[in-house]
Protein backbone atom coordinates (compact mmCIF):
# COMPACT_ATOMS: atom_id res chain seq x y z
CA UNK A 1 0.00 0.00 0.00
CA UNK A 2 0.92 3.39 -0.96
CA UNK A 3 0.54 6.13 1.49
CA UNK A 4 0.60 10.20 0.70
CA UNK A 5 -0.58 13.43 2.78
CA UNK A 6 -3.29 14.17 -0.19
CA UNK A 7 -4.28 11.73 -3.05
CA UNK A 8 -5.81 13.89 -5.70
CA UNK A 9 -8.11 12.01 -8.10
CA UNK A 10 -8.75 13.53 -11.67
CA UNK A 11 -5.66 15.02 -13.76
CA UNK A 12 -7.68 17.25 -15.72
CA UNK A 13 -6.69 21.28 -15.49
CA UNK A 14 -8.01 21.22 -12.06
CA UNK A 15 -6.01 18.62 -10.86
CA UNK A 16 -2.69 19.25 -12.76
CA UNK A 17 -3.20 22.89 -11.27
CA UNK A 18 -3.73 21.42 -7.62
CA UNK A 19 -1.09 19.47 -7.62
CA UNK A 20 0.85 21.99 -8.81
CA UNK A 21 0.38 24.07 -6.50
CA UNK A 22 0.72 21.36 -3.91
CA UNK A 23 4.68 20.54 -5.64
CA UNK A 24 5.21 24.54 -4.56
CA UNK A 25 4.00 24.45 -1.08
CA UNK A 26 6.29 21.13 -0.27
CA UNK A 27 3.48 18.57 0.26
CA UNK A 28 3.43 15.12 -0.46
CA UNK A 29 0.95 13.97 -3.23
CA UNK A 30 -0.20 11.48 -5.61
CA UNK A 31 -2.22 12.61 -8.53
CA UNK A 32 -3.96 10.09 -10.59
CA UNK A 33 -6.72 9.52 -13.31
CA UNK A 34 -8.64 6.29 -14.89
CA UNK A 35 -7.56 7.60 -18.33
CA UNK A 36 -4.20 6.81 -19.89
CA UNK A 37 -3.48 10.86 -20.47
CA UNK A 38 -4.02 13.97 -18.65
CA UNK A 39 -6.11 16.43 -19.45
CA UNK A 40 -9.62 15.16 -18.84
CA UNK A 41 -12.25 17.57 -20.71
CA UNK A 42 -8.87 18.93 -22.37
CA UNK A 43 -7.79 16.93 -25.19
CA UNK A 44 -6.21 18.09 -28.19
CA UNK A 45 -5.42 16.24 -31.09
CA UNK A 46 -2.71 16.19 -33.33
CA UNK A 47 -2.25 16.36 -36.93
CA UNK A 48 1.52 16.46 -38.58
CA UNK A 49 2.69 19.68 -36.74
CA UNK A 50 -0.74 21.44 -35.60
CA UNK A 51 -3.11 21.05 -32.87
CA UNK A 52 -6.78 21.11 -32.37
CA UNK A 53 -9.26 21.31 -29.39
CA UNK A 54 -11.89 18.29 -29.06
CA UNK A 55 -12.60 19.58 -25.60
CA UNK A 56 -12.77 23.45 -24.60
CA UNK A 57 -10.97 25.99 -26.58
CA UNK A 58 -11.49 29.44 -25.23
CA UNK A 59 -10.65 31.65 -22.81
CA UNK A 60 -11.41 34.84 -21.99
CA UNK A 61 -10.86 38.69 -20.27
CA UNK A 62 -11.70 38.98 -16.75
CA UNK A 63 -10.33 35.18 -16.26
CA UNK A 64 -7.38 36.37 -13.76
CA UNK A 65 -6.18 33.17 -13.35
CA UNK A 66 -6.20 31.65 -16.74
CA UNK A 67 -4.37 34.79 -17.89
CA UNK A 68 -1.56 34.46 -15.05
CA UNK A 69 -1.07 30.83 -16.10
CA UNK A 70 -0.49 31.22 -19.59
CA UNK A 71 1.66 34.23 -18.91
CA UNK A 72 3.67 32.35 -16.13
CA UNK A 73 4.02 29.26 -18.00
CA UNK A 74 5.05 31.71 -21.48
CA UNK A 75 2.17 29.93 -24.02
CA UNK A 76 1.76 31.48 -27.25
CA UNK A 77 -1.80 32.88 -27.04
CA UNK A 78 -3.57 34.48 -30.17
CA UNK A 79 -6.91 35.84 -30.91
CA UNK A 80 -9.93 33.23 -32.50
CA UNK A 81 -10.25 34.19 -36.02
CA UNK A 82 -13.05 36.72 -36.95
CA UNK A 83 -12.77 38.36 -40.11
CA UNK A 84 -15.84 37.98 -42.24
CA UNK A 85 -19.47 37.16 -42.36
CA UNK A 86 -21.75 34.24 -40.73
CA UNK A 87 -23.11 31.68 -42.87
CA UNK A 88 -26.66 30.74 -41.34
CA UNK A 89 -28.56 27.91 -42.26
CA UNK A 90 -32.51 27.51 -42.21
CA UNK A 91 -34.75 24.26 -41.03
CA UNK A 92 -34.92 23.17 -44.73
CA UNK A 93 -30.74 23.51 -44.82
CA UNK A 94 -30.94 26.74 -47.29
CA UNK A 95 -27.27 28.56 -46.44
CA UNK A 96 -27.55 32.71 -46.34
CA UNK A 97 -24.71 35.38 -45.36
CA UNK A 98 -24.86 38.40 -44.06
CA UNK A 99 -27.14 37.57 -41.06
CA UNK A 100 -23.81 38.65 -38.73
CA UNK A 101 -20.24 38.61 -37.62
CA UNK A 102 -18.27 36.24 -35.34
CA UNK A 103 -19.87 35.42 -32.55
CA UNK A 104 -16.80 34.49 -30.58
CA UNK A 105 -14.78 37.88 -31.50
CA UNK A 106 -12.86 38.25 -28.61
CA UNK A 107 -11.68 34.85 -27.14
CA UNK A 108 -8.12 33.46 -27.13
CA UNK A 109 -7.44 30.10 -27.77
CA UNK A 110 -3.22 28.51 -27.52
CA UNK A 111 -1.27 27.63 -29.88
CA UNK A 112 -0.67 24.51 -29.69
CA UNK A 113 -4.18 23.80 -28.40
CA UNK A 114 -5.28 23.82 -24.27
CA UNK A 115 -3.42 21.25 -23.61
CA UNK A 116 -0.11 23.08 -23.59
CA UNK A 117 -1.71 24.57 -20.61
CA UNK A 118 -2.13 20.91 -19.00
CA UNK A 119 1.35 20.01 -19.73
CA UNK A 120 3.25 22.99 -18.77
CA UNK A 121 1.55 22.07 -15.28
CA UNK A 122 2.49 18.60 -15.56
CA UNK A 123 6.20 19.75 -16.37
CA UNK A 124 6.69 21.12 -12.93
CA UNK A 125 5.44 18.03 -10.61
CA UNK A 126 7.75 15.62 -9.26
CA UNK A 127 8.84 12.73 -11.30
CA UNK A 128 6.70 9.62 -9.99
CA UNK A 129 3.52 11.54 -8.58
CA UNK A 130 1.54 10.58 -11.54
CA UNK A 131 -0.23 7.37 -12.00
CA UNK A 132 -2.08 7.06 -15.29
CA UNK A 133 -5.09 4.27 -16.09
CA UNK A 134 -5.99 3.89 -12.21
CA UNK A 135 -9.55 3.87 -11.75
CA UNK A 136 -10.58 4.24 -7.86
CA UNK A 137 -13.61 1.80 -7.03
CA UNK A 138 -13.91 2.71 -3.67
CA UNK A 139 -13.10 4.98 -0.84
CA UNK A 140 -12.89 4.11 2.46
CA UNK A 141 -12.60 6.15 5.50
CA UNK A 142 -10.14 5.01 7.79
CA UNK A 143 -9.02 5.89 11.43
CA UNK A 144 -6.30 8.25 10.57
CA UNK A 145 -7.33 9.32 7.20
CA UNK A 146 -8.88 7.22 3.51
CA UNK A 147 -7.85 4.66 2.15
CA UNK A 148 -8.26 4.80 -2.15
CA UNK A 149 -9.17 1.07 -3.84
CA UNK A 150 -8.65 1.09 -7.54
CA UNK A 151 -9.28 -1.82 -10.38
CA UNK A 152 -6.58 -4.65 -10.08
CA UNK A 153 -6.30 -3.80 -6.32
CA UNK A 154 -3.90 -1.72 -5.52
CA UNK A 155 -4.70 0.99 -2.85
CA UNK A 156 -3.30 4.27 -1.64
CA UNK A 157 -3.77 5.60 1.68
CA UNK A 158 -3.71 9.26 2.33
CA UNK A 159 -4.80 12.26 4.97
CA UNK A 160 -7.31 13.98 2.07
CA UNK A 161 -8.75 12.96 -0.74
CA UNK A 162 -9.21 15.75 -3.09
CA UNK A 163 -12.21 15.05 -6.07
CA UNK A 164 -11.13 16.96 -9.09
CA UNK A 165 -13.70 15.43 -11.40
CA UNK A 166 -17.39 16.37 -12.26
CA UNK A 167 -19.28 15.35 -8.99
CA UNK A 168 -21.78 13.03 -10.79
CA UNK A 169 -18.87 10.93 -11.86
CA UNK A 170 -17.63 11.28 -8.00
CA UNK A 171 -21.26 9.81 -7.06
CA UNK A 172 -20.30 6.11 -9.17
CA UNK A 173 -17.65 5.56 -6.68
CA UNK A 174 -18.32 3.28 -3.69
CA UNK A 175 -18.08 4.91 -0.59
CA UNK A 176 -17.54 3.13 3.19
CA UNK A 177 -19.33 4.21 5.12
CA UNK A 178 -22.08 5.06 2.63
CA UNK A 179 -22.06 8.65 2.27
CA UNK A 180 -25.26 11.28 3.77
CA UNK A 181 -28.20 10.85 1.01
CA UNK A 182 -27.67 14.98 1.06
CA UNK A 183 -24.44 14.69 -0.46
CA UNK A 184 -25.11 12.08 -2.83
CA UNK A 185 -28.32 13.86 -3.90
CA UNK A 186 -25.99 17.18 -4.35
CA UNK A 187 -23.45 15.34 -5.99
CA UNK A 188 -26.26 14.16 -8.84
CA UNK A 189 -27.96 17.53 -8.77
CA UNK A 190 -24.54 19.17 -10.36
CA UNK A 191 -24.78 19.22 -14.13
CA UNK A 192 -21.04 18.09 -15.76
CA UNK A 193 -20.57 21.07 -17.95
CA UNK A 194 -19.88 19.74 -21.69
CA UNK A 195 -20.43 16.56 -20.92
CA UNK A 196 -23.39 15.89 -23.09
CA UNK A 197 -21.32 17.62 -25.94
CA UNK A 198 -19.90 16.18 -29.19
CA UNK A 199 -18.00 18.21 -31.14
CA UNK A 200 -16.66 17.33 -34.59
CA UNK A 201 -13.30 19.22 -35.99
CA UNK A 202 -12.33 18.85 -39.70
CA UNK A 203 -8.67 19.82 -41.32
CA UNK A 204 -8.50 20.96 -44.69
CA UNK A 205 -5.21 22.17 -46.46
CA UNK A 206 -5.63 26.13 -46.39
CA UNK A 207 -8.52 28.36 -44.81
CA UNK A 208 -10.52 28.44 -48.08
CA UNK A 209 -13.26 30.20 -46.58
CA UNK A 210 -11.43 32.97 -45.47
CA UNK A 211 -10.93 33.94 -49.40
CA UNK A 212 -14.57 34.15 -49.65
CA UNK A 213 -15.08 36.46 -47.04
CA UNK A 214 -16.08 34.59 -44.39
CA UNK A 215 -15.24 33.91 -40.83
CA UNK A 216 -16.20 30.16 -40.63
CA UNK A 217 -19.03 31.02 -38.53
CA UNK A 218 -22.33 29.40 -39.02
CA UNK A 219 -25.35 28.87 -36.99
CA UNK A 220 -27.61 26.40 -38.38
CA UNK A 221 -31.17 25.03 -37.63
CA UNK A 222 -31.09 22.02 -39.67
CA UNK A 223 -27.91 20.22 -38.16
CA UNK A 224 -26.37 17.85 -37.46
CA UNK A 225 -24.30 20.58 -36.00
CA UNK A 226 -26.30 23.67 -34.38
CA UNK A 227 -22.89 26.05 -34.06
CA UNK A 228 -19.65 25.98 -36.33
CA UNK A 229 -16.09 28.57 -36.02
CA UNK A 230 -13.11 28.38 -37.37
CA UNK A 231 -10.57 26.21 -35.72
CA UNK A 232 -7.46 26.75 -37.49
CA UNK A 233 -3.65 26.59 -35.96
CA UNK A 234 -1.80 30.26 -35.40
CA UNK A 235 0.59 28.97 -37.36
CA UNK A 236 -1.64 29.65 -40.98
CA UNK A 237 -0.25 26.37 -41.45
CA UNK A 238 -3.81 24.72 -42.61
CA UNK A 239 -7.30 25.73 -42.33
CA UNK A 240 -9.79 23.83 -40.01
CA UNK A 241 -13.72 24.08 -38.79
CA UNK A 242 -14.94 22.84 -36.01
CA UNK A 243 -19.18 22.63 -34.65
CA UNK A 244 -20.81 21.74 -32.17
CA UNK A 245 -23.23 18.69 -32.39
CA UNK A 246 -26.74 19.63 -31.60
CA UNK A 247 -28.33 16.33 -32.42
CA UNK A 248 -29.00 14.62 -28.37
CA UNK A 249 -27.00 11.94 -27.41
CA UNK A 250 -28.98 8.75 -28.51
CA UNK A 251 -29.22 9.80 -31.77
CA UNK A 252 -26.17 10.13 -32.63
CA UNK A 253 -24.36 6.75 -31.88
CA UNK A 254 -24.21 5.47 -35.44
CA UNK A 255 -20.58 6.92 -36.24
CA UNK A 256 -20.43 6.36 -40.01
CA UNK A 257 -23.95 7.97 -40.57
CA UNK A 258 -22.99 10.93 -38.41
CA UNK A 259 -19.49 11.67 -39.99
CA UNK A 260 -21.76 11.39 -43.43
CA UNK A 261 -23.96 14.27 -41.80
CA UNK A 262 -21.00 16.06 -40.72
CA UNK A 263 -19.01 16.14 -44.05
CA UNK A 264 -22.36 17.32 -45.84
CA UNK A 265 -23.04 19.98 -43.41
CA UNK A 266 -19.95 21.77 -43.89
CA UNK A 267 -19.90 21.25 -47.62
CA UNK A 268 -23.58 22.97 -47.76
CA UNK A 269 -22.41 26.30 -45.66
CA UNK A 270 -18.84 26.84 -47.11
CA UNK A 271 -18.87 25.05 -50.75
CA UNK A 272 -17.56 21.60 -51.93
CA UNK A 273 -14.10 21.47 -50.61
CA UNK A 274 -15.05 21.80 -47.07
CA UNK A 275 -17.28 18.08 -47.61
CA UNK A 276 -13.75 16.55 -48.15
CA UNK A 277 -11.51 17.62 -45.30
CA UNK A 278 -8.14 15.91 -44.92
CA UNK A 279 -9.11 14.86 -41.42
CA UNK A 280 -12.60 14.67 -39.41
CA UNK A 281 -12.50 13.66 -35.94
CA UNK A 282 -15.16 13.56 -33.98
CA UNK A 283 -15.07 13.44 -29.95
CA UNK A 284 -18.81 12.12 -28.26
CA UNK A 285 -18.17 13.48 -24.57
CA UNK A 286 -21.66 11.83 -23.45
CA UNK A 287 -20.07 8.59 -23.97
CA UNK A 288 -17.17 9.58 -22.12
CA UNK A 289 -17.56 7.32 -19.31
CA UNK A 290 -14.89 9.47 -17.06
CA UNK A 291 -16.57 12.46 -18.04
CA UNK A 292 -20.65 11.55 -18.49
CA UNK A 293 -23.14 9.34 -16.62
CA UNK A 294 -26.95 9.00 -18.02
CA UNK A 295 -28.11 12.21 -16.40
CA UNK A 296 -25.49 14.74 -18.32
CA UNK A 297 -27.64 13.12 -21.80
CA UNK A 298 -30.12 15.50 -21.02
CA UNK A 299 -29.91 18.95 -22.48
CA UNK A 300 -28.53 21.78 -21.09
CA UNK A 301 -30.31 25.36 -22.21
CA UNK A 302 -28.60 27.67 -20.43
CA UNK A 303 -24.66 27.81 -18.28
CA UNK A 304 -25.86 25.93 -14.41
CA UNK A 305 -25.60 27.81 -11.13
CA UNK A 306 -22.13 26.45 -9.55
CA UNK A 307 -20.91 26.55 -6.47
CA UNK A 308 -19.73 24.17 -3.68
CA UNK A 309 -22.84 22.54 -2.37
CA UNK A 310 -23.11 23.03 1.60
CA UNK A 311 -23.43 19.29 1.76
CA UNK A 312 -20.74 18.63 0.10
CA UNK A 313 -18.51 21.40 2.26
CA UNK A 314 -17.02 18.96 4.96
CA UNK A 315 -17.49 15.14 4.17
CA UNK A 316 -15.35 12.91 6.32
CA UNK A 317 -14.40 16.07 8.84
CA UNK A 318 -12.57 17.52 6.27
CA UNK A 319 -11.15 14.25 4.60
CA UNK A 320 -13.18 14.58 1.41
CA UNK A 321 -12.55 17.70 -0.95
CA UNK A 322 -14.16 18.86 -4.36
CA UNK A 323 -11.65 20.88 -6.37
CA UNK A 324 -13.19 20.60 -9.96
CA UNK A 325 -14.61 23.22 -11.96
CA UNK A 326 -18.19 22.43 -11.24
CA UNK A 327 -17.71 23.14 -7.39
CA UNK A 328 -16.29 27.08 -8.31
CA UNK A 329 -17.86 29.91 -7.35
CA UNK A 330 -17.04 32.57 -9.72
CA UNK A 331 -16.19 30.58 -13.23
CA UNK A 332 -17.71 27.30 -12.81
CA UNK A 333 -17.96 25.67 -15.62
CA UNK A 334 -15.30 27.51 -17.59
CA UNK A 335 -10.98 26.58 -17.75
CA UNK A 336 -11.39 29.65 -15.17
CA UNK A 337 -13.23 27.43 -13.15
CA UNK A 338 -11.29 24.90 -13.10
CA UNK A 339 -8.13 26.98 -11.64
CA UNK A 340 -10.33 28.49 -9.31
CA UNK A 341 -11.67 24.88 -8.01
CA UNK A 342 -8.22 23.99 -7.79
CA UNK A 343 -7.49 26.96 -5.72
CA UNK A 344 -10.67 26.33 -3.39
CA UNK A 345 -9.22 22.85 -2.62
CA UNK A 346 -5.88 24.42 -1.96
CA UNK A 347 -7.36 26.72 0.19
CA UNK A 348 -9.61 24.67 2.55
CA UNK A 349 -6.81 21.93 3.02
CA UNK A 350 -4.08 24.99 4.19
CA UNK A 351 -6.79 26.51 6.56
CA UNK A 352 -7.06 22.54 7.95
CA UNK A 353 -3.61 22.50 8.41
CA UNK A 354 -3.05 26.12 10.60
CA UNK A 355 -5.97 25.21 12.61
CA UNK A 356 -4.19 21.75 13.66
CA UNK A 357 -0.78 23.62 14.23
Amino acid sequence: MEQTDILIIGSGLAGCALAEMLTRAGRDFILVDARDRLGGRIKTTRVGEDHFDLGPAWFWDGQPRMAAAVARFGLQVFDQFADGELSFEDERGAVRRGQGFASMAGSYRLDGGMSALVKAFAQTLPKGAVRLGQKVLQVRRMSDGVEATFVGGATVSAKRVVFALPPRVVAGISFDPILPADAMQAMAAVPTWMAGQAKAVAIYDRPFWRDDGLSGDAMSRHGPMVEIHDASPVSGAVGALFGFIGVPPKARQQKDVLRMQVAGQFGRLFGEKAADPIKLVIKDWAFDPFTAVDADHAPMYAHPRYGMPSALADLWGGRLVFGGTEVAQDFGGYLEGALEGAEQAFQMMEKSVERVR
